[in-house]
């Protein structure tokens, strides 16, 4: 399940209650919950069981206040990601300005070197014996980048295929970018990768095709 659809399958109470933590980087308690929510004691605490059940929230060392120590409930990371982030927007403004402050070259260069590096990375979690269990290798790192990418059976091997290119509206007028994605393939898996269909010339995904291993290397 993606992260935004996650939070919208909790009910109102809950998704409140983790904006109250998010807003609450040092944990809160149950009497600040209550408040927050407008709730009683025994809903926050079902709320924070059945969120610290699913991996969200965790209980903190409680603090001393003077009476009885009160517990803090802190966001876990994969509550913090529950909360979607307009990553794409931010990377294509920042593109944007570089093509018309730097040039064309450079950003070329920059998302080249983006992609080598990131690609680098993903290097050591890309394994197999065979090319069918790199590509499967190669498609979950792209995955995890958003590129909702497969596996698929063409001309007799198994290619690539992503279904949501990162950059597909900055491409649109700059084409370009889609060096950081060859980059990025390239330096994961050794290889020299082939573009074989993109969504930009109307195909219906971007389909990439792994060449053999250069020399020395697998």
């Amino acid at each position: 399940m993606k992260a935004v659809g996650a939070l919208r399958q909790l009910g109102q109470t809950q998704q409140k209650l983790l904006r109250s933590l998010l807003a609450a980087p040092q944990g809160a308690s149950v009497e600040t919950l209550c408040l927050a929510l407008g709730v009683t004691h025994n809903a926050v605490r079902q709320h924070l069981a059945a969120l610290i059940a699913a991996g969200y929230v965790e209980r903190g060392t409680a603090r001393p206040t003077g009476g009885r120590p009160q517990a803090r409930y802190l966001l876990l990371p994969a509550g913090r990601e529950l909360f979607p982030r307009n990553y794409g927007l931010i990377a294509t403004g920042i593109l944007e300005h570089l093509y018309a402050s730097a040039g064309k070259a450079a950003v070329q260069s920059l998302l080249a070197t983006m992609g080598q590096e990131l690609g680098s990375a993903a290097a050591s979690r890309i394994d197999g014996e065979d090319d069918a269990a790199i590509a499967a290798r190669l498609a979950e790192q792209l995955d995890a980048l958003g590129y909702e990418a497969s596996t698929v059976q063409r001309d007799g091997e198994t290619q690539v295929e992503a279904w949501n290119c990162v950059f597909h509206t900055l491409a649109r007028t700059h084409p370009d970018v889609c060096r950081f994605d060859l980059a990025f393939m390239e330096a994961a898996t050794g290889r020299p990768i082939q573009h074989m269909e993109c969504l930009l010339r109307g195909g219906h995904a971007c389909r990439f095709r792994l060449g053999k291993p250069r020399s020395g290397e697998g």
